[in-house]
């Protein structure tokens, strides 16, 4: 493949200013809690029907890279993951904020979004047919023993008491249930609401967590305290050194790959391969007891996986016109609008489109890297902003954000209610993670399961005699035989 030339074209200064606006655009929006990179996406679609196909491509993916790494940094600064990407990166970053050490982990997660992304924009130039091929091949029980794997790392997920962390991982996929059952089609565990038809959905729920749970707290600390309080903003110590990125060179590396990998897999998406990547970090680690509590190893796991699922998506996206996620569903959306056909077809009739396409993604990356160094202290600055004025704005974008999801007022009561529902958790030391995980997990669990045993008549065989399922088992045995030696030796 020809790189020169596609890039030269992704340098152009019309490419380069889409770009930019995307970039500028998908950080300024995944920086703010309850807005995310999908519905900026999807509001800007009208805007660039009278745009050249690869200048709105270009923007829009532009805006899907800056929207994952733009939403670090208030889940570092102020524990409100921007979207749901970040929530890994508020265990560890939230407390090095707290232990005064916010522009190191500010400048960790922006060096290990750059190179998540440079890591899998390389998969994706080189290795895009050959991975989306193998993806595409993988079978229903493949998929299923993989979602198995990763709910059995909630325990490993789970800090402090375990057996919480089980409870609070089965109340997140039960609050999946209700709504459309995805085989059937019909109504299930809506117990005569016609506004459980649509189940839970993640964004409010996520939201509620994270943000409207973090104002709750605030309004019932005592009166003259915050947080934040006696928290150093100052991002010092923001620009890595060779010598940080060798210390952190294998945990970069591997994230990275997962996060790719997982980006490929459709439906899955940047949430699960953070929290596979910071799983395999936590169990690899020679220190796992310091995660959860500002270790380094886990802003840099989450980090380069959550941006690593960027590329990894858009392989199955461009080559087969798969989507591997909500915001690449609304990008095949725009190669429609724009008289361009998603899938294979798409090398044959349009290879320099796709070449200078997989070009901008690189730029973006690039351009990802400067704006975050350089605007971050802007936006970092809300997390000075005195209490009384912060919750007000953050309640209110709480509210803007889960009712824009659908334009209706259920999903800001969902917010609400989950807002309580996490404040209460915490206070009895249930861990959210485990919730938010069985919450998105379970619903791709049982539909591969009941997809699987509907092409088998019932037989679950190949579920324990094929080579990925057996693998996971025994990637799962390993991880549990690590968490009881860390537990054992605490």
């Amino acid at each position: 493949m020809d790189l020169i030339t596609p890039l030269l074209s992704a340098l152009t200064p019309a490419m380069l200013f889409f770009v930019l606006v995307g970039v500028v655009l998908g950080i300024t929006v995944g920086a703010i809690p309850g807005l995310t990179g999908s519905m900026l996406i999807a509001l800007s679609l009208p805007f660039t029907f009278g745009m050249e196909p690869v200048h709105a491509m270009a923007m829009l993916i532009a805006m899907y890279v800056g929207g994952v790494s733009g939403s670090l940094i208030t889940a570092v600064l102020m524990r409100m993951p921007g979207t749901a990407a970040a929530v890994m990166t508020t265990f560890d970053g939230y407390p090095m904020t707290q232990q005064g050490k916010a522009g190191r982990a500010i400048g960790l997660a922006i060096a290990a979004s750059f190179v998540g992304g440079i890591v899998s924009w390389v998969f994706l130039v080189l290795l895009a047919r050959p991975l989306s091929i193998l993806a595409v091949r993988f079978s229903q029980f493949d998929f299923f023993a993989m979602i198995v794997m990763a709910l059995v790392l909630l325990v490993i997920l789970s800090k402090g008491n375990m057996i919480k962390g089980l409870i609070a991982g089965l109340l997140g996929m039960l609050i999946s249930l209700p709504g459309i059952d995805p085989i059937g089609g019909n109504y299930r565990f809506t117990f005569g609401f016609d506004a459980l038809r649509d189940g839970f959905q993640l964004l409010p729920v996520l939201v509620g967590l994270f943000a409207g749970n973090q104002v709750l707290a605030e309004i019932v600390r005592p009166s003259g305290t915050r947080a934040s309080e006696g928290i150093s903003q100052k991002l010092t110590g923001m620009y890595m050194t060779l010598a940080d990125m060798r210390m952190h060179a294998t945990n970069l590396v591997r994230s990275s790959v997962i996060g790719t990998w997982i980006g490929i897999l459709p439906g899955v998406g940047a949430n699960i391969g953070s929290a596979f990547a910071y799983s395999v970090a936590k169990a690899s680690s020679r220190a796992p007891e310091r995660f959860g509590h500002g270790s380094e190893e886990g802003v840099v796991a989450s980090e380069s996986a959550n941006n690593a699922t960027v590329g990894g998506a858009l392989v199955p996206l461009i080559s087969l016109g798969i989507p591997g996620s909500v915001i690449d569903a609304i990008l095949i959306g725009g190669l429609i609008i724009h008289g361009l056909q998603p899938g294979p077809g798409l090398y044959r009739s349009n290879p320099e489109f796709v070449e200078t396409i997989l070009a901008s993604v690189l730029v973006a990356n690039v351009i990802m890297l400067g704006v975050m160094y350089l605007a971050t202290g802007w936006i970092a600055r809300i997390a000075s902003i005195p209490t009384k004025m912060l919750l007000p704005g953050v309640l209110v974008l709480c509210v803007i954000g889960s009712y824009a999801l659908a334009n209706s007022w259920y999903n800001v009561f969902v917010m609400l209610a989950f807002s309580a529902v996490g404040f209460f958790m915490e206070r009895r030391n249930y861990p959210l993670a485990p919730m938010v995980i069985g919450l998105v997990l379970a619903p791709i669990a049982e539909t591969s399961f009941r997809k699987a045993t509907m092409y088998t008549g019932g037989d679950v065989l190949p579920l324990v005699f094929t080579p990925i399922p057996l693998i996971c088992m025994a990637l799962t045995a390993i991880m549990a035989y690590l968490m009881f030696r860390v537990n054992k030796n605490a």
